[in-house]
């Protein structure tokens, strides 16, 4: 019986074994590489609401060239010459404008 045992145990530790070994070199790989980037082609495509948009719908009425040019310019000339500010630590203190008693 001892013998028997020791034989039945053998032989399912190496069924395990074996089991475990030959798992290791099966891949799936195959199977998500076929899926390989649908959730993020899904989730381009939900984004977008018409993709034909711009064939059929008329431009809207608004500002014509020169003064969207215009002020497209002033926009870009207050970020080239930033209004300078003062030391943005300095609150206040020392002025001369507080109410002590002068």
């Amino acid at each position: 019986m001892k013998i028997e045992h020791l034989v039945l145990t053998g032989r399912a530790a190496l069924t395990l074994t074996l089991g475990a070994a030959l798992g290791g070199c099966m891949t799936s790989t195959p199977t998500w590489d076929t899926h390989f980037g649908e959730a993020a082609r899904t989730a381009s495509q939900m984004q977008i609401i018409d993709p034909h948009a711009a064939e059929h719908t008329p431009s809207t009425p608004g500002v014509d060239g020169k003064a969207a040019v215009a002020a497209q310019d002033a926009y870009d000339k207050s970020f080239q010459a930033p209004v300078t500010t003062p030391n943005a630590f300095v609150i206040g203190i020392g002025n001369g404008g507080g109410s002590n008693g002068q």
